[in-house]
């Protein structure tokens, strides 16, 4: 009876451990077969290391295609620590090869993690550090794919571009504004280990690719910037100013055409340059009193209000005006004497705009500045944009009405001048500036996005800027703008003499000399400033200094342009000792006794009795005593 109760509970507790273990084979065969997708990419996940293959940052072109930053192939170093047979000696070969520091690498390649990237010791390795350490066939050391960050044209456009950091992650200029744009999805490649760290060579490696950023297109024309980079260094070079800055702009749309900051850095190696330059894009950036081409403003302003007849309507300038107990004066001993209003531009007379900003009154003034977008940001899709510094309405009397109107007692930005003096010049129109075009597909090259012009706000009449454009070539023809003028090219501008302010002081010697200028003035194409700060050179005037340095551009920028010659330029006043220009002839091929042009100084190089080059070339104009190069050979013309 007992033997047959055992028997029973044996047998029961057969059939439920059998009944468990089919249970259990079920649900194994179950997982195994229904959801072994599942399991398998789990376990692969817990078997695989992950080696990051960087996608390909999009580039950053200029408007006519010239690549000013793409993405370099480059090569990088990953240790799985598991796999290192000798981590000590691999970290003495790696510090050999790489130039780091061994006991640096070695804590490195004794962490006790997965996957170890060795950066940046071994982030973007050159290619002899590459095939010097894949020779070496190095038990878990491993090189993968990466990507570097490259400015082929060096300092060229350096603020505005701006940089990548090591991950190629955008941290400043163009490169931070877009860089959700320009970034490049991740790919990798998943190499299956065992929980010792070793292959497991059952599964295949998998490889997941990476993918590409979007190109951004620039308003930025590359043969302008390039004339403007070649002029502002000469400037550097001749007066060895503490900074500089040039901006070229289409009136008509607000594209940006060429952009200049003095001192400039070369991305390719930020670090080794200081913060206060890299991180300052001065022409968006810079806040400073304008001087003088402030007035280019204030006329336009009081010409739209009919508030004279610029060309019979008159001002005695006696030296200076009194205003609020102070004498503001006249940069000229004594004055100018009786002048009509278009005098008082084209002489820039502070008495004369002192008397401009009276028939203003302060409310008209105040809401004037602000119309032309004084005050605030433009708008400019670039990162840095300061805006500047104005009065609110109820700190500005009598006093503040008067220096404004001359360009003292407001801080402005370069940026902002140039979109006022645009509108001027356009038609009255005020356009938000940019600098971006469009962003385009890098593989299929389709727009995916186009900036299109943004017109703000009408600030003048076409009339009143039509006046501003006969008055602002006036200027150059007649007044401080005098050393831009080009025979033939209708130039208009403003000149600046603005001395300095520290600390609510005025600096004894130093100023900021300007030139803000357009062309042609029958139908401007391009507006064009430039400034420069504190110049090493006894001669402190926007005129004299900058003014020579935006001809040399705008000679050959207008040729580029295609802009033809008028023959309604107004005609240049000469002063003494200014003398007229002269057209040198071409002398090449014939002999030397007939080389002679009156007005013209010969200076003969070489042997023989036939010309057989010159310099400069015929057709160039020279102011009168101006000297030309003979270079004599043998006849070989014939």
């Amino acid at each position: 009876m007992l033997r047959g109760k055992v028997k029973k509970r044996i047998r029961c507790i057969y059939l439920c451990t059998m009944l468990i273990f089919a249970c259990i084979l079920s649900k194994l065969g179950y997982e195994q077969i229904i959801h072994h997708d599942a399991i398998l990419e789990r376990a692969m996940n817990l078997w695989q290391r992950d080696f990051a293959v960087a996608g390909t940052r999009g580039s950053i072109l200029s408007s006519d295609g010239t690549v000013l930053a793409q993405d370099m192939p480059a090569t990088s170093v990953v240790v799985v620590p598991a796999q290192l047979e000798d981590p000590k000696e691999t970290a003495r070969q790696l510090a050999m090869i790489l130039q780091a520091d061994e006991e640096v690498l070695y804590e490195k390649l004794t962490n006790r993690v997965s996957t170890q990237k060795l950066q940046p010791e071994g982030r973007q390795i050159d290619d002899e550090q590459a095939a010097a350490i894949e020779a070496l066939e190095m038990e878990g050391v491993y090189l993968v794919t990466d990507a570097r960050r490259y400015y082929p044209k060096g300092s060229y456009l350096g603020q505005v571009l701006g940089f990548t950091g090591i991950d190629n992650q955008g941290l400043a200029g163009l490169e931070l504004q877009y860089d959700e744009v320009l970034q490049a999805q991740r790919g990798s490649l998943k190499i299956p280990f065992d929980a010792k760290g070793q292959n497991v060579t059952l599964y295949e490696e998998t490889y997941e690719a990476s993918g590409n950023g979007l190109n951004v297109v620039l308003t930025i024309d590359s043969h302008i910037q390039d004339i403007v980079e070649r002029e502002m260094r000469n400037l550097m070079e001749r007066y060895e100013p503490k900074q500089a800055l040039a901006i070229a702009m289409d009136p008509d749309t607000g594209e940006i055409l060429a952009m200049v900051s003095k001192p400039d850095f070369d991305p390719n190696s930020y670090a080794e340059y200081d913060a206060d330059i890299i991180n300052r894009n001065l022409p968006i950036w810079m806040s400073f009193e304008p001087g003088s081409t402030f007035k280019s403003v204030t006329f336009a302003s009081a010409l739209e209000l009919d508030l004279f007849d610029m060309f019979t309507d008159t001002y005695y300038d006696r030296g200076y005006e009194i205003v609020g107990g102070a004498r503001i004066k006249s940069w000229r001993a004594g004055g100018h004497g009786l002048q009509t209003f278009l005098q008082v531009l084209e002489n820039s007379s502070n008495p004369g705009f002192v008397e401009i900003s009276r028939r203003m009154g302060i409310d008209r003034l105040y809401d004037s500045v602000k119309r032309f977008g004084f005050g605030e940001k433009t708008g400019v899709d670039l990162p840095g944009e300061s805006s500047g510094i104005f009065f609110e309405r109820e700190a500005m009397g009598e006093l503040e009405a008067a220096t404004v109107a001359f360009g003292q007692g407001i801080s402005v930005t370069p940026i902002q001048l140039v979109c006022a003096f645009s509108a001027i010049v356009n038609g009255g129109t005020l356009y938000t500036p940019h600098i971006t075009k469009s962003i385009v597909d890098p593989i299929s090259g389709d727009v995916l996005a186009k900036v299109q012009p943004k017109a703000k706000r009408q600030v003048i009449s076409e009339e009143t800027s039509e006046l501003m454009r006969y008055a602002l070539e006036s200027v150059v023809a007649n007044g401080g703008g005098k050393n831009a003028y080009i025979e033939g090219y209708r130039i208009g501008g403003k000149t600046g003499t603005a001395q300095k302010a520290v600390n609510g002081e005025y600096l004894a010697n130093e100023y900021i000399l300007s030139f803000l200028s357009a062309a042609p003035m029958e139908d401007p194409r391009i507006v064009l400033y430039v400034a420069v700060d504190a110049p090493q050179n006894d001669v402190q005037y926007g005129g004299t200094v900058v003014a020579p340095v935006v001809k040399a551009m705008y000679e050959d920028i207008l040729a580029y342009m295609d802009v033809e010659k008028s023959e309604e330029q107004l005609e240049k006043k000469l002063v003494w000792p200014e003398t007229e220009a002269i057209v040198v002839e071409d002398f090449i091929g014939r002999d030397k006794a007939d080389v002679r042009q009156e007005g013209v100084r010969f200076t003969f190089i070489g042997e023989g009795d036939t010309v057989i080059d010159q310099l400069p070339a015929g057709g160039t104009t020279l102011s009168e005593e101006g000297r030309v190069w003979i270079y004599l050979g043998e006849d070989t013309f014939e």
